[in-house]
């Protein structure tokens, strides 16, 4: 699944980039977006983020792609590879300048963890990412 965003003004740090817990704010939103609708009719909780990896300074007014696609599912949890492109204000191509995986766990209303199914085809791969 690809999705976008542009980074404005609000969202830069005190040396005037992209601030890292705005971006993982981002990458938590649309890696479970991914996943509900993956699992429609779960509810889900992020339980973690793995392998966190700013690469480089993102700039005012880049465009950012996020591509979110499963990578393994395990009883009652699920893990999202997110790998972010910046699209910088005249730049000729976009740069890899983020990765990142997010795991989430199926709960009931108690809290509890619940099984998820197994699916041999999801959504998110239905338009896997390219470069």
């Amino acid at each position: 699944m690809n999705t976008f965003a542009l980074v404005m003004s609000e969202h830069l740090n005190h040396h005037g980039f992209l601030f890292g817990g705005q971006l993982l704010k981002w990458v938590d939103e649309f890696a479970w977006v991914a996943a509900a609708r993956d699992y429609s009719g779960y509810s889900l909780v992020t339980r973690a983020m793995d392998k966190v990896d700013f690469r480089m300074p993102v700039l005012n007014g880049a465009i950012l792609r996020f591509c979110v696609l499963p990578e393994s599912r395990t009883g009652h949890s699920v893990t999202y590879e997110v790998n972010v492109f910046a699209d910088s204000p005249g730049a000729t191509k976009e740069v890899l300048v983020f990765t990142n995986k997010v795991t989430f766990v199926a709960v009931n209303d108690f809290g509890q963890k619940v099984e998820l199914p197994h699916k041999e085809s999801l959504r998110s791969q239905d338009g896997a990412c390219s470069d």
